[in-house]
């Protein structure tokens, strides 16, 4: 499609605008998290990586980033595992409210977190559960494993089911099968919903706030409880950066590994 000159010209100024928009608050952050004063003030006249070192060395910053990679890490698993199940029970089988069933666990994440939230919190106060790293474990498996349902439902639709029927043809167990047959095939859709959920994981604080407790806090909750404190605000810098780093990264591979597995696939 040959586009008029001007046409041309202005999509790409609105395309820029747009990343700007997105991208350079982002990337303000980063700099500053290298400031050398404590004051966020442009232009930046020095720079210097004392501030990685403080917040390495902050109990609270380091406390809080191994509480959310313990937080994800659990969240990812849960939901590997129960998006797994209910992906395969969806598309290899055929039962009354299947379709039903897909809607409501694709659901929560349609919606909004603080209503998810105070949900959750409700329930978990009913039931007299205390809050801590398990509820929000469990908090973020109920958004996090539509992601991983999402690519493995994805990744059964263009299977074709014969290899499995062959290899149970051919006096191959259950068990057997999935180990040689449909697991290698669908174990990169499983490593990018892993992924994707992790990221998810890492960086949300909506639910958390209602799950965490008052004696859990992850590193989301930390920048927002210390971003009002000027002393602190080099700090949570550091610490957001460390938030982008692990969020971004995650998403990126899970990105490289659909698209390769599609351009394998073509």
């Amino acid at each position: 499609m040959l586009l008029p000159r001007g046409l041309r010209i202005g999509l790409r100024v609105a395309t820029a605008v747009t990343l700007g928009f997105i991208y350079l608050p982002i990337i303000l952050i980063v700099l500053y998290s290298f400031n050398a004063s404590r004051v966020a003030s442009w232009p930046i006249t020095s720079l210097t990586l004392d501030w990685y070192g403080r917040a390495l060395g902050n109990a609270g910053v380091r406390t809080a980033l191994i509480t959310s990679i313990e937080a994800a890490v659990g969240a990812t698993i849960v939901s590997l595992v129960l998006g797994s199940l209910v992906a395969f029970a969806v598309q290899r089988h055929a039962f009354f409210g299947r379709q039903t069933l897909s809607f409501v666990v694709v659901l929560p994440l349609a919606l909004p977190g603080i209503v998810t939230g105070i949900a959750l919190n409700t329930a978990l106060r009913t039931v007299g559960i205390d809050f801590g790293l398990a509820t929000i474990v469990v908090g973020h498996a109920t958004f996090c494993v539509v992601v991983v349902f999402n690519n493995v439902v994805a990744r059964l639709r263009r299977l074709a089911p014969t290899a499995e029927q062959a290899s149970m043809d051919l006096g191959a167990d259950t068990f057997t099968t999935f180990r040689r047959i449909t697991f290698p095939a669908i174990r990169t859709a499983l490593l990018a919903g892993g992924l994707l959920a992790f990221a998810l994981s890492f960086d949300e604080i909506i639910v958390t706030n209602f799950t965490a407790g008052a004696s859990t806090q992850t590193l989301p909750l930390w920048i927002f409880t210390n971003y009002q404190r000027p002393n602190n605000l080099p700090l949570v810098n550091v610490a957001a950066v460390f938030v982008l780093i692990l969020s971004i990264v995650p998403v990126y591979v899970a990105s490289r590994l659909t698209s390769g597995t599609e351009a394998a696939r073509r």
